[in-house]
């Protein structure tokens, strides 16, 4: 009896660990909202802003020595705007890849990102938690540990982000080595890097080189790295130095304007999406001028504002629309695309969540992003992470990997001539052997929508989504199993953590 519970649980398991597919490779048709002639527009708008305003690298002296042996001399009051030809700037865009494979340590959950495959990672940079039972408590690193397991474990989830939490119980001059080595011992999926000081991206390149080993970072693309510029227009070293330590070395890098239009860029959909636009794509140029060839991602993160408080909002009409268009000028750019997943500024998993998370989300996959950060989790405006909301907004995603991987079917036995020879008029189609033989996949079936009659539903205990979705993790969490590692990998991984944070004083900011 024992050892048949240990293989139904073993067996109960293996679907969240092992999914089908570790990405989706998309069959449904892009949504494009603008005429060609509206491109162009938009497109000599980013032209102009790159040839006329310009944008500027700042605090990083080697990022202009860069520029200048490429023959752009900086110039403003700073001595550090880039003015660039537009064309010259778009040629130097069209040497990075349109497609690229972020290899795991497991090759069964390597991605690949750009083309028309779409990759779902959870949220990133929150430094509050927040769960059913716990409440709002700043994260500390084992909040962070669960929240790496419940990642690996579900099947939604193709990518393993980075900071699913800051873990503030940890000196910030060091959490990045435990946030790195949790990613890479508690899961075998593919995730990003530190990025916030020079010294941390070259740790986290130099971890991926011990997993991967010297020789497959020089030729594959085994981690990567997202990092905003300082909209509006600006480009700090945390960029540039980001770009030249993973771009360097042949790895990815993300680069995501952020900006509130009304604040980092103006109140005005048109021009914020240009902006954005013009930012990236220097950026993208200066990460082929460190090494021609480096994927890079285009990252876009829109999103309008109160105009009464400064609150950034989320899932209203404008940041719609500005993902669809960035959807458009990515492909006509032949970049890959990221853009925000479920988003919202609820507070908890309430009726406003989950209306601005399905409308930030839908519009994402809808336009093509090919790398969408903060798939799950995202709460308050991206300052908490919710253990419900994870489990919950991963629920979802399950559809839309059907609706976007599979489409529209119209083979034989979609059309189901058989059933109808079977069935007669006035009759059913429950029994039939059409229904039969696809029942178990003919739809989709999310793990935490309650949706028996309300008789089952007062048995089981009146649990709304919130009390569901907590014991689905706390369920996810028992069943935990760590993937397989090399002990000697593990122990490499280890004794280089240990050495460097010998190496480095404790620092809180």
């Amino acid at each position: 009896m024992a050892r048949r519970a240990r293989t139904a649980r073993r067996s109960d398991t293996t679907a969240p660990v092992a999914p089908a597919s570790p990405y989706i490779r998309r069959s449904l048709p892009v949504f494009d909202v603008l005429s060609e002639d509206q491109l162009t527009r938009l497109e000599g708008q980013v032209d102009w802003l790159l040839e006329n305003v310009g944008i500027a690298f700042r605090d990083d002296p080697a990022a202009l020595d860069v520029w200048r042996r490429a023959g752009v001399v900086p110039g403003g009051e700073h001595g550090d705007l880039i003015k660039a030809d537009a064309q010259w700037v778009r040629s130097l865009c069209a040497k990075a890849p349109r497609e690229f494979t972020q290899h795991a340590r497991n090759p069964e959950r390597s991605v690949v990102i750009g083309g028309n495959n779409q990759v779902f990672a959870p949220i990133y940079g929150a430094p509050f938690v927040r769960d059913l039972e716990g409440g709002r408590r700043y994260g500390n690193m084992a909040d962070f540990e669960k929240l790496v397991k419940l990642t690996y474990m579900h099947p939604n989830l193709h990518h393993g982000s980075f900071v699913v939490c800051e873990p503030t119980d940890v000196p910030v001059s060091k959490r990045h080595l435990d946030m790195l080595f949790a990613h890479m011992t508690l899961s075998d999926k593919p995730h990003l890097g530190a990025i916030t000081e020079k010294s941390r991206a070259q740790d986290s390149v130099d971890m991926a080189e011990i997993v991967f080993g010297a020789e497959r970072l020089d030729r594959e693309t085994c981690i990567m790295a997202n990092v905003n510029t300082n909209s509006p227009l600006l480009v700090d070293k945390v960029v540039t130095e980001a770009i030249q330590v993973y771009c360097g070395r042949g790895q990815a890098i993300v680069v995501t304007p952020f900006i509130l239009t009304g604040a980092m860029g103006p109140v005005s959909t048109t021009a914020s999406v240009a902006q954005a636009v013009a930012e990236a794509m220097i950026c993208c140029a200066f990460a082929q001028l460190i090494r021609p060839g480096a994927p890079f991602v285009m990252g876009n993160f829109l999103s309008s504002m109160s105009l009464k408080s400064g609150a950034p909002t989320f899932g209203m009409p404008e940041p719609v629309l500005s993902n669809y268009i960035i959807g458009q000028l990515a492909r006509r750019l032949g970049l890959p695309l990221r853009c925000g997943g479920s988003l919202t500024a609820s507070k908890i998993e309430d009726a406003q969540s989950a209306y601005e998370s399905a409308d930030s989300m839908h519009s994402t996959v809808l336009a093509g992003s090919n790398f969408t950060l903060h798939a799950a989790g995202w709460l308050e405006g991206g300052l908490a992470t919710g253990f419900e909301k994870l489990v919950m907004d991963a629920d979802r995603l399950g559809a839309y990997q059907k609706l976007v991987g599979q489409g529209h079917v119209d083979d034989e036995d979609a059309l189901a001539r058989d059933a109808y020879a079977e069935v007669a008029p006035g009759g059913h189609f429950l029994g039939s052997a059409h229904t039969m033989r696809n029942y178990q996949t003919a739809f989709y079936e999310p793990r935490l929508s309650d949706s028996e009659n309300v008789e089952s539903w007062e048995e089981g205990g009146s649990l709304d989504m919130r009390a569901r979705a907590h014991a689905r993790w706390t369920e996810m969490l028992n069943q935990y199993e760590a993937p397989p590692i090399d002990p000697a990998l593990r122990d490499a991984l280890a004794d280089h953590v240990a050495r460097r944070k010998s190496d480095l004083p404790d620092a809180w900011y």
